[in-house]
């Protein structure tokens, strides 16, 4: 049996879930989130707490079981605490700034890169080095601070780009000088 899908989910005060058939609409504090799962996942609520169940054992399912649970469990963070990405400009001259509602960003090309962030994502720029992503959807969250990271990812050089908070670049020695033997 999947160790992940046999854990139930606990469901917060305050949060309340609809299911009809394979779609599941979880609403909280941060608002609503709707997705679609498997038909064959069974989902029900039981004691304040989410079950997710397969029907048979063979790999399809036992796969489509752990990832159901997940989805649904992420749905529910979700709309409780909400999700973030923080990232790092590391370089001389790159910044980043809000403009409105666009994040502005200045990455070492001749002009600046100007991105929207998509419905129902938050940029915040506490410091021009610095861009925190959030929202309630962990997969929009994610690609947006992907797409972020893709303007000007980081070199193994210098390390110079954007990186998440946490992340760390293997670093690759440069060319030494002289001349080599013949």
């Amino acid at each position: 049996m999947s160790r992940i899908g046999k854990q139930p989910i606990p469901l917060p005060q305050g949060v309340e879930i609809n299911i009809d058939g394979n779609a599941v609409a979880v609403k909280g504090p941060k608002g609503t989130l709707q997705r679609k799962l498997h038909s064959s996942m069974m989902i029900r609520v039981e004691d304040g707490r989410i079950l997710v169940e397969r029907p048979t054992d063979n790999p399809t399912d036992r796969a489509l079981h752990g990832l159901s649970r997940t989805l649904v469990n992420n749905m529910v963070v979700g709309v409780t605490t909400g999700f973030q990405k923080t990232m790092e400009l590391v370089g001389v001259g790159y910044k980043a700034s809000k403009q409105g509602n666009k994040l502005v960003l200045a990455v070492g090309y001749s002009h600046p890169v100007e991105m929207d962030p998509p419905e129902g994502i938050d940029v915040e720029v506490p410091t021009p080095t610095r861009i925190i992503v959030k929202g309630m959807d962990k997969e929009k969250v994610g690609a947006f601070a992907a797409n972020v990271r893709a303007v000007r990812e980081p070199e193994p050089y210098k390390g110079k780009g954007i990186k998440y908070e946490n992340e760390r670049i293997r670093r690759k020695a440069g060319k030494t000088g002289g001349k080599g033997k013949k």
